[in-house]
């Protein structure tokens, strides 16, 4: 089982090296070969976007350095800013414990979001008013 690797690995020294290789191969894509990726800005530690990737898109990424994720609406691979010019150059990358997720972090180059606005997650809970308001400009 592929969560048995990252449980091994769990307990090993700080600054202990893995080949990415088999760490890709050990990441636990779900039944449509997907994994889910947040992205964050480098700098901020702003939460930008949630999306996900392929294999294949994830191999993309690493080659290229610039995101690609998979589109579930279009079933095909997208690279952020290929129509918008709004890219998004890895700056890091880490795996979570269990190997089921991925974390981003980017130098963000114009909106991360197809609104125009910074970041994908602009509809903010007023919990009190039990309301959701729209923060944040749209392009």
């Amino acid at each position: 089982m592929k969560r048995d690797f990252f449980i091994k690995i769990e307990n090993k020294e700080h600054d202990t090296s893995f080949d990415l290789d088999k760490i890709v191969e050990q990441l636990a894509f779900n039944e449509q070969g997907l994994i889910p990726v947040i992205t964050q800005d480098a700098i901020t530690k702003e939460v930008l976007m949630f999306a996900w990737m392929t294999k294949e898109s994830l191999e993309k990424t690493l080659s290229s350095r610039y995101l690609c994720y998979w589109s579930r609406s279009r079933q095909e691979l997208w690279t952020k800013g290929e129509t918008s010019g709004h890219t998004q150059y890895l700056v890091s990358m880490a795996f979570d414990c269990d190997g089921d997720a991925i974390l981003c972090q980017v130098d963000q180059n114009g909106s991360a979001c197809h609104t125009g606005r910074r970041n994908c997650f602009y509809l903010e809970l007023d919990h009190d008013k039990r309301r959701v308001i729209i923060q944040g400009d749209s392009a």
